[in-house]
This record gives C-alpha cells, structure tokens and sequence, in this order.
C-alpha cells in the first residue's frame, strides 16, 4: 500500500464520478460573476448550504433532500474524500446482536461515563436512542456490514463499552459508511460541488448569509448567497505535530469561521489522543501519527513495553487494552516516558495470538498496510504510540435543532461539542454524525421560508464579499520570507509540547507567548501569488488553526483540575465542582471565557449509570 491517498487518489478508489458529476450541478445554478480588481467569482444561491462532505454533512443533505429541499453540498476535496474514512474500527448501536442485554440507556450510560459527565445528556440520549434505526437504515441502503453465522448484524468490543455494540465492516467502516450515504446522496440527485475552501461566512453577528470561498483548483473566487448554512466540517486535531489527519484537513476551519460569525465555542480544552498511531520513524515519517484503528485492540490485541511487560496489568488490570483512550493513551505515554519504549519511541501491539485467517478477516486493511511496510501482524508486533485524533470541543449548538445561536447557521458532527463530553467513547463519532445529522437536516427543511429559495446578494453582503476576496488576494500577493507550511510546523510543535497528553500552567503560559511570536511572524509570509497553490491553501489553514490554538490553550488554562483528555499535572485530580462546560465567545476582539453547568440525564439513564455496568475483557482471553 502506498502512503496516505492524496484527495485525487481517494475519489477514484471510491470510484467517484467527481469531474462529470460536479459540471452537472454547477449548471443547475445562476453561476453569476462579478470583478474585484480583475477576479472574477460566481454568486450561486441555494437554499441550503451545506460545508463539509463527510458523514455528517452528507446525513444532513439526504435528510433535505428527502424532505424535498434542494441543498448544495461543498467539499473541501474531491467529492468522497472526507475524514469519515478514517474511521475504521466500528460505528456504535445498541442492537444486542450479541448481548441481548445491552440497550439505549446502557450505550448512553456508557457515553457520559467515557465523558466523564460533562456531555450534554441530552445529546448523548438523542445519539443512542436513534443509533439503532440509523444502522438498520444503512443497511437498508446497502451498507456491508459483517453478520453473525445467524444474519445478525455482528458486533465487536470496543474500549470502555459495557457490552458488545460496535457494528462495522472488517477495519474500513467509515470508508464503507460514506459510500453508503453517497450512494443514496446520489440517488436522491443532491447538488455537490468539490474542491472548494470556505474561508469566511457571512454574517452581522446575529445572522448569518452565506459563505464566501475558492475553487482550489481554479484559484476563482465563490460567494455562496444562501439563508441556511451546515457547518460541518470537521474538528482541529491537525494543530498537532502527530496527528491522524492528513495536514490539510481538520485544521480548525468549521470552529474559527463560526466563532468569527458570532457562534460560541464549547469545551476546546478536550481533545483525544488515540494510543494508538502509527510510529514514523519506524515506519516513515509519512505515515507518524496514522490511525492503527482500536478494533486491533477490540479484537484481543495486547499491549507491551519494549521489556516484554503487558504493561495495562500495571494501569487497568480489569479493562486493560479496552480501557477508556484517555487512560491507555496515558499509560502508553507514561511507559514511554519512564524508558520502557521501543528505540523508535513507542510500544508493542500485538494480536499474533490469535488465528491467522480470523486476523485477515476481520482487519484486513491494518494486515495488507502493515504487508506493504514489510511486517506481518499476524506473525509480529507493531510499533505504536499516542497520537491527536479527535476533537470533543467545538460550536456550541442546541442537538435537537443544531442552531448555534446565529439565526441561520447549524452545525453537526465533529465541528460541535456536547455529545462527548471531556472524552470520546470509540464508535461513537460516526454514531453521532447519522444519529444527528438525521434531526438537523429535518430541522433545517422545516425552518426554510418562501424567500429561501433563490436569495439575492445585498450591496453590503457583496462589499463584504469583495473585501473579503480584496483580502485573499493580499495574501496570495504576500511575498515574504516564511512558507505559510513551515509556521503550520512550528505551530503543531508548540501545541504537542505544551498542550498534549500531560499539561500544567508553565506549560500553557509559555505556550501562548510562543502563539503570539508565531502570530508575529506571519507579517513575513511568502505566497508568490498563486490561489491555486499548496502555500495559498496552507496560508488559509494557519489564520484558522492559530485561531483555534489560542483558544484551546486558554480553555486549558482556565481549567483547573484534570478530567478525561485533558490532565493537568499540577491539577492531577478531578474536582466536583468542575464538573461545568466552558463556553467561549469573541466579544470586541478578545475571548471571553464562562462557565456553564451541565445538565443530568434522564431517570431510565440515571438507572443505567446506578446499575455500573461495565466491560470484563477477560472475556476476550
């Protein structure tokens, strides 16, 4: 297997028909143009825009669709190419395929345990209670998930879950769970347009309408005149040095651009370390940070240190490799840092105990990237350590509706915060982008008014517009001495030293003093002036993710104990009077941070947290 797919390479292994199928749709609409100092860009209206091609913003799309509202899905890459595929090892759904037991109010149990009670109930009991019905729907639509010798849709453990309740399709579920949703999105004929960058919504801080952006390919500028706007473009983990994404994704875009556009952010202090990435200088630098997905472990993978020791005997005799990621992510730090890892700087996971074919079978992308780097992990160990992958903060926004508080803008999926709390139960992201991407989409069709349809761009939303193209152009023209990608590195590193898996005061301060130094640097950026180049589209992502980073790190200063993701050295234990979210909003410039308390579940969920259950992986020995 070759390194991580560039976006042109993924569309075409999903077989998309990207090229034919987004000329169509660009002239279902008015593609009007304008000049801006010799930039022409097109004006196209829909009723709804959609920002962001994974699960989530396809959910939302087909939920429109259905309802008989014609939206407009954007991608940041070519259509098909979304973080969703990344999402490997299951999607959560208390079935009881297996456990006959197991239920809604256990799956939601579980959630707001792994969160470690700041989730927002709500939330999680709407994700649980609506996972069942959203994967008999994708299996519906055709989905391939693995089945029992009986039929049954098949389960799988999964860290820190009472039960078996990770359906999936071997290691590449999102991959399959997105074609799924293509497949029906495409069914439905719901409009898409790829390779487009948002780079600010439109929006007098009460109302949101539009976006404004360009076609990377092209350079053109795009406004997006539309009186419904779906953020739902992913989190921040790629500020970073190790982390799941590619670089060019997940950089904070969905999180600035709405606190930019008067929404709040909620809890970005959260973000998960997933113990197991891939080591690159082990495996190439290339590969440093990839996801090895959390079914290796599901599956009965072990964990040692590079002196032959089952080290989770030491954290979580009774959980052990099934422990909460926080928890595992730490130990495997701890072990590393005490000198017990491999010369590379990581540890061992090991799933060679068991059979060979069963391996095969049940992981068989983990076993053919492995093959393709000269290691067979049904005969040997592999190398891994901690790595960011997943943001549990993001726009604080109302679950049932998906309304930020801007009239007109929505948000789902990883952009938000609330279904997680200060950590992320495993399968419980790609649960969470159909469970609410579904009530979204219905919201929003129900909100649509007469005028919606086909929305004129005022003269103040177009000089708006201009200025905004005005300042892109600046910035391609920039012709100074730094590459935008180089202070991308110096950010990610900053933000790995001092706000990674272990954190204290020093640390932050000191990491705030190094933002506001980086900040000073882009005064000396070097574009040379192509909006279709790399350095332009890197350019972009950095006034994103030092937006996002600044923030993040203040949160983490702000909070005073540890919890979940988010551990504090000087702060070790968690405190009862911090169980409260921290909302953030920009007011005059600044940030302003407060605090806000956390509501309780309902009684049959309170019943199910009072029952304790709890995983015993000794039944996978």
């Amino acid at each position: 297997m070759s390194p991580p797919s560039s976006g042109t390479d993924r569309s075409r292994e999903l077989g998309r028909p990207s090229d034919t199928r987004a000329a169509g749709v660009a002239e279902r609409f008015d593609d009007a143009s304008g000049p801006v100092d010799d930039l022409e860009y097109g004006v196209v209206t829909p009723p709804v825009l959609v920002i962001g091609a994974g699960a989530a913003g396809a959910r939302v799309a087909i939920e429109l669709a259905e309802s008989g509202v014609d939206p407009l899905v954007i991608g940041k890459r070519d259509h098909g190419d979304a973080h969703t595929t990344w999402a490997a090892g299951g999607v959560n759904a208390a079935l009881g395929s297996l456990d006959e037991a197991d239920d809604w109010t256990i799956h939601a149990a579980d959630t707001l345990n792994e969160g470690h009670h700041l989730n927002d109930p709500e939330a999680v009991e709407l994700t649980a209670r609506e996972m069942p019905a959203r994967i008999r729907e994708l299996d519906e639509w055709g989905m391939d998930l693995d089945r029992t010798a009986d039929g049954k849709i098949n389960q799988r453990y999964f860290g820190a879950q009472s039960y078996r309740r990770t359906c999936f399709v071997g290691d590449r579920t999102g991959e399959a769970m997105l074609e799924t949703l293509i497949d029906r999105a495409q069914e439905l004929e719901v409009p898409y347009r790829e390779n487009v960058m948002i780079t600010r919504l439109l929006s007098d801080g009460e109302r949101v309408s539009g976006a404004v952006g360009f076609d990377v390919e092209s350079g053109r500028g795009l406004v997006f005149r539309s009186n419904h706007v779906v953020l739902a473009a992913g989190g921040f983990s790629a500020v970073y040095e190790r982390h799941s994404s590619r670089d060019d994704e997940n950089n904070g875009d969905a999180q600035a651009l709405a606190l930019e556009a008067g929404a709040s952010l909620l809890d970005l202090e959260f973000v998960q370390f997933h113990p197991t990435g891939m080591v690159g200088e082990r495996y190439g630098e290339e590969w440093d940070g990839r996801l090895v997905t959390e079914a290796v472990r599901g599956e009965g993978g072990r964990l040692y240190n590079a002196e032959g020791e089952r080290f989770m005997e030491r954290y979580s005799p009774d959980q052990m490799e099934l422990d909460a990621r926080d928890v595992v992510a730490r130990a495997i730090g701890r072990e590393i840092e005490d000198g017990r890892g491999t010369e590379y700087g990581g540890v061992y996971l090991d799933i060679s105990h068991r059979d060979g074919d069963y391996v095969r079978e049940r992981l068989p992308r983990m076993v053919e990237r492995f093959e393709s780097l000269g290691v067979d992990i049904t005969e040997e160990p592999i190398e891994v350590a901690p790595t960011a992958h997943y943001t549990m903060g993001g726009v604080d926004v109302d679950f049932r509706t998906g309304e930020t508080g801007v009239d007109g803008l929505y948000a789902v999926g990883e952009t938000v915060a609330g279904v997680h709390g200060a950590n992320r139960l495993g399968g419980n992201s790609l649960a969470e982008t159909v469970a609410i991407g579904k009530l979204v989409g219905e919201h929003v069709a129900d909100a649509l008014e007469a005028g919606d349809t086909d929305p004129e761009l005022t003269d103040d939303q177009r000089a708006v517009t201009e200025r905004e193209f005005q300042a892109l152009e600046s910035l391609a023209d920039a012709d100074g001495d730094v590459a935008p990608r180089t202070l991308l590195a110096a950010l990610r590193e900053l933000m790995w030293d001092h706000a990674g898996i272990l954190r204290d005061e020093d640390e932050l301060r000191d990491g705030l003093e190094r933002l506001a130094a980086l900040r000073e640097r882009t005064a000396d950026l070097g574009v040379a002036g192509d909006r279709t180049s790399k350095s332009f589209e890197y350019a972009v992502d950095l006034s994103f993710s030092l937006t996002v980073a600044e923030t993040m790190l203040q949160m983490a200063l702000e909070r005073t104990e540890s919890r979940g993701a988010h551990h504090r050295t000087d702060y070790p234990e968690t405190d009862k009077e911090w169980r409260t979210n921290l909302v953030v909003s920009a007011e005059d410039g600044e940030l302003a941070i407060r605090r806000r308390g956390v509501g309780e579940p309902s009684r049959s969920v309170q019943e199910a947290l009072e029952e304790g259950y709890e995983l015993d992986y000794h039944h996978l020995e």
